[in-house]
């Protein structure tokens, strides 16, 4: 009974099942196969010579391509100073951006490693006019006389305040003040020079009756004891150098009359006395003027000036 009803079924009907069954089969296997791609290539995948390879990963580029179906082939680190920033199958990695070029001003934000560029950024007091991030070269910040209203950033200038140029202020009221100082130290210290060189003609000058005795000659041995008396050895000893009178000598004097200094004096002054020969007494009174020891020279002049002196 059972046989008799399916030989009803015609055969148009086997015949379109089996198609049916193919179909589904066929999708099955594509859908498998789509995610064996998936899950093999996590990166992608790329065409070569009919087969289908994965990609290298970012900091990797190819070397060689795979010998199978869905696999990856040999990938290599990028060299130092180059970067791939994503999967690829490239056969070299790209240059790093060089943060160091001349006269650019530029620093390292982010150093370049095999998977990421460097980051470049302005050096202090700098900035860039374009995005930092594609910036080339970055220039000096304004520096503001009268104060600061917008700071400097990474990519703007400083904006200036407007106002009051403090600088200018000050340097209006120190340049008069530093002027009037040095006219004031000018103004002294020629009237010093002056003063001295009114005061060195003065001594210079014999115009006075009282300076008349420069013009006389007298002869010092009878007078030899008192000037001692007036002048001392430390002007004697003055004096003698003035004369060219050897520092040897000198010393001798003072040695051979040991605790004794009036009797050195006297000494050195026969000795100088003999070296000035006839202008002894006028040489005598004219230095002791011209070294600043007027009073001395008054005093001298009194014992020259006292009767029964011999006169040239």
């Amino acid at each position: 009974m059972i046989a008799a009803e399916s030989s009803k079924f015609p055969a148009w009907f086997s015949v379109v099942t089996l198609v049916l069954l193919f179909l589904l089969k066929s999708a099955a296997s594509s859908t498998n196969e789509g995610q064996n791609i998936s899950q093999s290539c996590v990166d992608g995948t790329y065409e070569h010579e009919g087969k289908k390879c994965c990609l290298c990963g970012a900091g990797l580029h190819l070397e060689e391509h795979c010998t199978v179906n869905l696999q990856i082939g040999k990938c290599k680190t990028c060299l130092k100073e180059t970067y791939s920033s994503h999967p690829n199958n490239h056969e070299s990695c790209e240059p790093c951006t060089s943060c160091s070029q001349p006269n650019a001003n530029l620093e390292v934000d982010e150093p370049c490693t095999p998977a990421r560029n460097a980051r470049c950024r302005c050096k202090k007091d700098h900035y860039c006019s374009s995005d930092i991030k594609t910036c080339k070269i970055c220039y000096p910040c304004k520096v503001c006389e009268k104060g600061i209203k917008v700071a400097c950033t990474a990519n703007s200038d400083t904006v200036c305040s407007e106002g009051y140029n403090t600088v200018g202020i000050i340097v209006g009221i120190t340049v008069p003040v530093v002027v009037i100082l040095l006219v004031i130290s000018l103004g002294l210290w020629l009237w010093r020079r002056n003063r001295k060189r009114q005061q060195q003609v003065e001594l210079m000058n014999v115009t006075s009756e009282e300076n008349s005795h420069f013009l006389r000659v007298v002869d010092l041995q009878a007078h030899l004891p008192d000037i001692v008396e007036v002048i001392g050895w430390k002007v004697m000893k003055d004096l003698a150098m003035r004369s060219t009178i050897t520092d040897p000598t000198i010393e001798a004097c003072q040695m051979n009359h040991p605790g004794n200094i009036q009797e050195a004096t006297l000494e050195l002054l026969k000795i100088w006395v003999e070296k000035n020969g006839k202008e002894a007494s006028r040489n005598l009174v004219q230095i002791l003027h011209k070294s600043g020891k007027k009073d001395r020279a008054e005093r001298v002049m009194d014992i020259l000036s006292r009767p029964n002196n011999n006169h040239a």
